[in-house]
């Protein structure tokens, strides 16, 4: 219900609310709430919430985010989605105590809009096998490829590509207040609807 008041309060333009999202009327917003691994079922989930949005001509789609990480294949086409996106995508990790975490950090940095709440941290986004264990030589291959594709992604979007690179080589985390310093993310926001209010006067939004 949270969500349904902070759209109503701040919109008047919601329609319903189901399968995990909100969809709004035509120059509206789109909001997906995730809370879970990133599995081919999270790219299923923003891969219908974005054509949903896309076909609603909706101003933004928001992806509320709390991930401990998850598949390198499902968060590379997440990625590939929101790169490819008709319209702008906001990354919000929320609520506190929320994490945007190994394949969140690349979520989040995708984003053309990157946004955290206070109390969540972002990061920690080196390889991790589960299973049969990968050689040195081929764990190392998997870790440039990471690190490429999170400097590829910090730099497209004007953000800490060294962070970034970082956050895959070192396991780094950072709190969203550091975050924010770092140029790792664009603002924080308290709630959904102080978050709606920075995004109005975002020019380039």
């Amino acid at each position: 219900m949270r969500i349904i008041y902070f759209v109503l309060l701040l919109l008047g333009l919601l329609i319903s609310c189901g399968e995990g999202f909100c969809k709004a009327s035509p120059s509206s917003l789109v909001i997906l709430n995730l809370q879970e691994a990133i599995t081919p079922l999270t790219a299923a989930k923003i891969k219908e919430a974005l054509e949903k949005a896309e076909a609603l001509k909706a101003e933004a789609l928001i992806i509320e985010l709390d991930t401990p990480g998850g598949l390198v294949t499902s968060t590379r086409k997440i990625v590939k989605m929101i790169l490819n996106a008709e319209i702008p995508v906001v990354v919000y990790v929320y609520p506190p105590g929320a994490q945007a975490a190994s394949a969140g950090t690349f979520i989040l940095l995708a984003a053309h809009v990157a946004a955290m709440a206070p109390g969540t941290n972002v990061g920690a986004a080196h390889p991790v096998t589960m299973g049969q264990k990968m050689d040195e030589e081929m764990s190392k291959k998997v870790e440039n490829d990471l690190a490429a594709l999170a400097r590829s992604l910090a730099k497209l979007r004007n953000r800490n590509a060294d962070w970034a690179e970082k956050a895959v080589r070192e396991s780094v985390s950072v709190t969203a207040e550091e975050a924010l310093k770092l140029k790792v993310i664009d603002l924080i926001a308290e709630n959904l609807s102080e978050l709606l209010l920075s995004l109005e006067e975002r020019s380039n939004f």
